[in-house]
């Protein structure tokens, strides 16, 4: 399974990191023994995730790769699945349609929850900026630019020491020649190399801390000295630095609406499941349903 250098995780799928260059849309992802994993087999399940989460997984390099490894080991136990027969056995069908059931109402539900068109007012998303203003801190920001030297896995004495040479003649060249034309030439990180290394503006917390200790000791416009992690070695330039900050109205209205919106959904579904239940009495034989979960525990008890 493909490997990504440790600062670039948080670029691997422009569904999560909208900030990812056009011409980057549809990166290959991992491959899996001849056949390569795109964004575009992945991103269905991301869309499928809450803004929120979405969110919360570009902010966290790590666990959006173990989600992206996750999804894709299950794509893989599918097909393996499938060519069984096991989507035929009368177990899974069962189960498989109680799962088309749920989606349905829930899908259903979520229709009849939407929220009229035109909220929230801008008025009313200013009123919670500014109530919560305080809060709406950003981080502190790099806009850094990479050369990535890959190490050799279990490398054998003589590739090390080949590795070494060519992460000696980066830096040789980085003493006469501009950042970005070494990058594009010998950065074995393409996406990146492709547009002279830069990686964009990346938030302190997110970068490794071997890379976050060299860049914060380098001023604007500098290049840290070879740092070597487990996948290789990079060159990290600081292009730019914002410090920590007051998020603007503007930068945060579209997620104090989103938020807003998904508040006043969840209170139209529970408004509209209180009013089903009121028009729809129902009782419940306790006694018969006790039964009925004793008798579930029994069918599930191992059988010697």
């Amino acid at each position: 399974m493909k490997k990504y250098p440790a600062i670039l995780v948080l670029s691997v799928l422009s569904a999560v990191a909208p900030s990812i260059h056009a011409a980057d849309a549809q990166p290959v992802i991992a491959r899996v023994g001849t056949e390569d994993i795109k964004a575009e087999m992945i991103r269905p399940y991301l869309d499928a995730l809450s803004p929120a989460d979405r969110e919360a997984l570009a902010a966290n390099p790590q666990v959006l790769s173990q989600t992206v490894r996750s999804l894709i080991l299950q794509q893989v136990l599918l097909k393996e699945a499938l060519a069984t027969g096991w989507d035929k056995r009368p177990d899974v069908e069962s189960r498989l349609e109680q799962a088309r059931e749920a989606f349905i109402a829930e899908s259903y539900l979520a229709e009849v929850s939407k929220v009229a068109g035109g909220y929230p007012s801008e008025a009313e998303i200013r009123e919670v900026y500014d109530a919560r203003k305080a809060e709406l801190q950003i981080p502190k920001q790099y806009e850094l630019a990479q050369i990535f030297v890959a190490s050799a896995a279990n490398g054998t004495p003589l590739q090390d020491a080949a590795i070494k040479q060519r992460v000696d003649a980066v830096a040789a060249k980085l003493k006469k020649s501009d950042f970005a034309e070494v990058a594009t030439a010998d950065s074995d990180e393409k996406q990146s190399g492709s547009r002279g290394g830069n990686l964009g503006w990346i938030a302190e917390a997110n970068l490794q801390p071997e890379i976050r200790k060299a860049v914060e000791s380098l001023a604007k416009g500098a290049t840290s000295e070879p740092i070597k992690l487990e996948d290789g070695t990079y060159f990290v330039k600081v292009i730019d630095v914002q410090d920590t900050r007051t998020a603007s109205f503007d930068e945060v209205k579209e997620r104090i609406a989103q938020a807003l919106r998904e508040q006043r959904a969840r209170q139209n579904r529970d408004a509209y499941l209180a009013r089903l239940q009121q028009q729809t009495p129902m009782t419940v034989n306790e006694i018969g349903l006790s039964s009925l979960l004793e008798e579930a525990k029994k069918v599930a008890q191992p059988k010697d």
